[in-house]
């Protein structure tokens, strides 16, 4: 399993916490993503087949482009 912690700038409200939730949520691989709008801070867990790639290419699809990595 893999983890990462992330900023997401265009995150404005608990509504784009739970697009990302949602849209993360529905991938083959992905086991956990948590979300705070306050902080503009998601956290994915993941597996195969998922990769950080995959979850980045996800996010840019619906125009929640993440940024540096917080921690690994």
């Amino acid at each position: 399993m893999e983890s990462k912690t992330f900023t997401v700038p265009n995150i404005g409200c608990d509504g784009c916490v739970r697009t990302i939730v949602g849209e993360l949520s529905g991938k083959s691989g992905v086991l956990k993503v948590e979300g705070d709008s306050a902080t503009k801070r998601v956290t994915v867990q993941w597996q195969s087949p998922m990769t950080w790639d995959g979850i980045v290419q996800t996010l840019e699809a619906i125009d929640y482009s993440p940024a540096q990595p917080l921690m690994p």
